[in-house]
């Protein structure tokens, strides 16, 4: 039985014929050998049909096929048109070996040709990879690795699905820069302080917070010259007028001594650096909290978005943190103590970095441990929804956080928390509510914009579909002066049909919209004028019916 194999290559698919297996050994040990000479192989493995690939996009296109076991029909062109055709009722002569067992089954059920997938076929196809360039002509060794680099990058790129606002990096960095900068600022304001202190040293004792102190000792510059028409100044920085004033009495009194000009401006580039430092760490925190909430919302929610960054970058990524047992997280961070109690054999640690959360702070000291334990538990249930949930939402963990907060009641107080299974159920349904409400709005939104987009195109058929002046018996002047001679003519036609009828004996109903017409507007003509149309059609039909009656009495009568 012929064997043919199928090459997928970067630049194409290449189709070859392997006659020649009687010279090499029908083992793979023999084919395994025969590999690495050219001359050997070329005698066993001859080239039938190659089909380059049209573009970049198309090599990708057939790769996510070939991967995902598919058969594109680009192949099963190739295929139908360089293999022997297999006549119906009848077996093939010959099997294609492929290198995806997958690919082979897809081709097998669609085309009726016999696949194989085994170390002899694949050790052949690596003997094809190995010297494909020779095969080829005109293909250059260097062409065949820029396309395989391509190619490689681009499916990466298609495989990996990248979320750009679920990037855990961004947070591991911004934590780790929140708390160097935290260092740095409270370093950097006790040098403010022991440096203005020499100038002033009472300010130290009035003001405690170090962002305050260094605006203050930026605005005041020189304390000679402070007066009370600096306290409006000091009390919008300061935020208490009482203080502003106990200020200005304190630089009175000073005991500091006098500084240069040169010291003083030193001083204040100095508070102003620290002042920039404290605003940026500020801004740090505000963009740290929005990219808890865009990664990790529920682990945000139940301990807060710092604990939650901190837990994040210690364990490397929130994949990493979501695979951790809860045993693992609720010691993150306390790795030095853990060993230091197995190595003493004494008591192991209760918490690490989850000790910074309010929960346990609340707990009482006999129920720490317990509280931590617990809280452990729903911290990596929240990271594990977090890492592989697709719907972005904080629900659950607003539910884990009313869980946390029932078993400190249950602790303090005795209440029965409620079922795990209760809050999960509650936290499941009130997602896919939010989800189909935004799936309505978002039907609504399309819908209304289609209404729009139908007005305008039927406002602009109607303007452009308008009929002249001429040709349009019922418009009106626009001005409003006076009617257009149509109408008149109308109206002199609906008198002789009233004189008609009343000398037949029919007195007419008058309507509202008939009896308002002499009085109403000219710009409502237009609106009525099909009603008054229809009301003299039924007056016609009650005139008929009268004619039609004095027949019949005059006939009887005779």
């Amino acid at each position: 039985m012929a064997l043919y194999l199928l090459f997928e290559s970067a630049s194409g698919y290449s189709l070859f014929h392997a006659y020649g297996l009687d010279e090499i050994g029908q083992n793979t040990e023999a084919v395994r050998n025969s590999v690495l000479d050219l001359t050997r192989f070329g005698k066993v493995v001859k080239l039938v049909a190659f089909h380059p690939f049209s573009s970049a996009l198309d090599a990708l296109n057939q790769c996510n096929a070939v991967s995902e076991g598919l058969m594109t029909d680009e192949l099963r062109n190739f295929l139908e048109m360089n293999l022997p055709k297999v006549k119906e009722g009848k077996k093939a002569k010959f099997s294609l070996g492929v290198a995806e067992p997958k690919v082979g089954s897809q081709i097998f059920e669609v085309t009726k040709i016999p696949c194989q997938s085994n170390e002899f076929v694949l050790e052949l196809l690596r003997g094809v990879r190995l010297h494909f360039d020779r095969f080829i002509k005109d293909l250059k060794p260097s062409d065949l690795e820029k396309a395989q680099l391509g190619l490689g990058h681009s499916y990466s790129r298609a495989k990996v699905k990248f979320n750009v606002n679920r990037v855990d990096n961004m947070v591991i960095q911004a934590i780790f820069l929140l708390d160097t900068l935290d260092k740095d600022i409270n370093s950097f304001s006790m040098r403010v302080r022991e440096w203005y202190s020499w100038h002033f040293p009472e300010l130290m004792k009035i003001i405690n917070d170090n962002y305050l102190y260094a605006k203050i000792a930026k605005s005041v510059e020189n304390k000679s010259d402070l007066s009370e028409d600096h306290i409006p100044e000091l009390a919008d920085i300061v935020g208490d007028e009482d203080k502003a004033k106990e200020i200005v009495e304190a630089a009175k009194a000073s005991m500091g001594q006098d500084l240069s000009p040169i010291d003083l401006i030193n001083v204040q580039q100095f508070a102003q650096r620290v002042i920039n430092l404290s605003e940026y760490r500020k801004n740090l925190y505000e963009y740290l909290v929005t990219k808890m909430n865009d990664i990790a919302p529920n682990l945000a929610s139940l301990i807060g978005e710092v604990v939650g960054a901190r837990l994040i970058s210690h364990a490397g990524s929130l994949s990493n943190l979501a695979k951790c047992p809860a045993s693992t997280l609720q010691i993150l961070g306390a790795e030095k103590a853990l060993f230091r109690a197995l190595k003493t054999r004494g008591n192991t640690p209760k918490y690490g970095l989850i000790f910074h959360s309010s929960f346990i702070g609340r707990a009482s000291t006999k129920n720490k441990g317990r509280i931590a334990r617990y809280l452990a538990n729903k911290c990596s249930i929240a990271s594990r929804i977090d890492c592989f949930s697709e719907v972005n939402t904080s629900i659950f963990g607003q539910k884990l956080r009313e869980q946390v907060e029932e078993r400190l009641d249950f602790y303090d107080k005795g209440v029965a928390p409620r079922k795990n299974v209760d809050v999960m159920k509650a936290a499941i349904e009130s997602t896919l509510n939010n989800t189909s409400q935004e799936d309505a709005d978002g039907l609504q939104k399309d819908e209304a914009s289609v209404k729009k987009s139908k007005k305008k195109k039927s406002k602009r058929e109607n303007v452009d579909g308008e009929p002249m002046a001429e040709d349009n018996p019922l418009e009106v002047a626009v001005d409003g002066d006076a009617p257009i001679e149509p109408e008149t003519e109308k109206r002199k036609k609906k008198k002789h049909k009233l004189e008609e009828q009343q000398q037949d004996g029919v007195q007419p109903k008058v309507n509202g919209h008939d009896a308002e017409q002499n009085g109403t507007p000219k710009k409502h003509k237009k609106k009525k004028s099909h009603e008054d149309l229809d009301n003299d059609g039924d007056v016609q039909m009650r005139s008929e019916g009268t004619k039609k009656k004095k027949k019949k009495v005059k006939a009887q009568g005779d």
